[in-house]
């Protein structure tokens, strides 16, 4: 499953990713957890996703935010880093690609969130894995009826299941829990890959 390593222009940035080309049609893009607390593309998480999509025959690209890797930029507290979703997101319609998936881990998920409320969202199936509620302001009414699959840990410490249950009640989202798992999934990718491999083939 090899992935090429390219660099996404985003004005004077540029934007490290990782692309593993399959369907010329359908791409995930995969977003990382906290840039500041360790967050980056290769995550146990991100990998997990990219390689649950990449099985399902999905293109996919995964890229850190600026500031990370070799991405260049400041951290610009989710701000910015919508624009480096945007970007990529380009990069991927300018080369054919007309069905997006985003697939958002931790804060990747809360970046991506701040996208989906414009009129100009531009995936088709969105994904959020260990949403951390009790730390981002997701602005939970604003997401009615756009997010297709959250999944969270039972013992996920910066996400309260009282409130994920409440909000995704609200908006709609089918949420899914895994027994044992914590906001990092060690050990428990396997479980979180099985959850997305059923989600994608429902999409299909």
């Amino acid at each position: 499953m090899m992935e090429e390593r390219i660099f996404i222009n985003n004005g004077p940035l540029m934007i490290e990713s990782l692309l593993y080309k399959a369907n010329p049609e359908k791409a995930v893009v995969i977003c990382h957890p906290h840039s500041l607390m360790g967050g980056s593309m290769h995550n146990n998480v991100v990998e997990t996703l990219q390689e649950a999509f990449a099985l399902e025959n999905y293109t996919t690209l995964r890229f850190n935010f600026r500031g990370v890797g070799s991405s260049t930029g400041h951290y610009a507290e989710g701000n910015g880093e919508q624009q480096d979703i945007i970007a990529v997101c380009q990069y991927l319609r300018e080369r054919g690609f007309s069905d997006l998936v985003f697939a958002g881990y931790s804060f990747g998920s809360w970046v991506g969130s701040k996208i989906f409320k414009g009129t100009s969202n531009p995936f088709s199936f969105i994904i959020f894995v260990a949403p951390p509620v009790d730390y981002f302001d997701f602005q939970w009414d604003d997401l009615k009826d756009k997010i297709d699959l959250i999944i969270c840990g039972d013992s996920d410490q910066f996400c309260s299941l009282k409130i994920l249950k409440r909000e995704a009640g609200k908006i709609n989202a089918p949420l899914e829990i895994i027994s044992g798992a914590d906001h990092f999934y060690i050990g428990k990718e396997k479980a979180l890959a099985e959850i997305l491999k059923k989600f994608k083939l429902q999409k299909k």
